[in-house]
């Protein structure tokens, strides 16, 4: 398990800028989220590419801005809408060969078809995906039909080794879900994690604000997936300025090694 930082938490400074504030403070691994079609230009994807070069910083994932368009791209009734939102991804596919991500996180549609029908469109994506040296992972988001645990473990029965998943805490907690529940849900095709702590004061904290079992769930997914990257996901509202977002950082890092280590006896 490796921690790392999502820009999506200093949105809406720009991208760049973004990424510049967490590579000069030592944050290593990054999840990049996409604002805007320029920024999916092959240009700007190398003037990221290198940024991350001269800092040592490892781009894991990108998050791509139109996730809230995802039931019709992808799960409508409109094929030829489906084959040409296909081709769109392919130009998020070129920026992460460009800066070398490897997991592109999907939001998915509504519980509005049957899962044979979900299961069937999500393959062609991770197909697609899978062409281009990428996986194609599908996030729990509570507003969305993956926002359920029972829905995640039926995918990963249907899929198999060709399904990915990306566990987000705080969504979970968002949907009236226990988080630990998507643990046993999707087990070992959790492939990336968004995390933030929970409790009475909200649903999306910094480490420590909350009482998230963080060293029980560092346990569990450590056995099931130990490969995954650990991504801290905030709203700006959420934190008071970049020195929270390294403390939190920082807790994520020191938690992770120690489930390592106590994985490895």
């Amino acid at each position: 398990m490796n921690a790392g930082v999502s820009t999506a938490c200093m949105y809406p400074k720009p991208l760049e800028e973004s990424l510049y504030e967490l590579a000069v403070n030592g944050i290593p691994n990054v999840e990049i989220f996409i604002n805007t079609q320029s920024e999916l230009k092959k240009g700007y994807a190398h003037s990221i590419a290198n940024m991350l070069k001269r800092f040592e910083v490892k781009c894991c994932s990108v998050h791509p801005f139109t996730s809230e368009m995802e039931q019709l791209m992808f799960f409508s009734d409109y094929e030829r809408r489906f084959e040409d939102a296909m081709e769109y991804l392919r130009l998020y596919f070129r920026f992460m060969n460009i800066v070398g991500a490897e997991i592109f996180v999907l939001h998915g549609g509504k519980a509005d078809k049957p899962a044979e029908f979900y299961c069937e469109r999500y393959s062609k994506l991770y197909a697609l995906g899978k062409e281009h040296g990428v996986k194609v992972a599908l996030e729990n988001v509570a507003r969305c039909r993956s926002g359920s645990a029972a829905f995640v473990r039926e995918m990963a029965d249907m899929l198999g080794d060709d399904f990915a998943f990306v566990l987000d805490t705080k969504q979970a907690v968002r949907a009236g879900e226990n988080p630990f529940l998507f643990l046993n849900a999707a087990g070992k095709s959790i492939s990336h994690v968004h995390i933030s702590d929970s409790g009475e004061l909200g649903d999306c904290l910094l480490i420590g604000r909350g009482n998230f079992r963080f060293k029980t769930f560092f346990q569990k997914l450590e056995k099931l997936s130990p490969d995954v990257n650990i991504i801290l996901e905030l709203y700006r509202s959420g934190f008071s300025g970049i020195s929270d977002l390294v403390s939190s950082y920082n807790m994520l890092a020191k938690m992770t090694a120690q489930a390592r280590e106590e994985a490895a006896g």
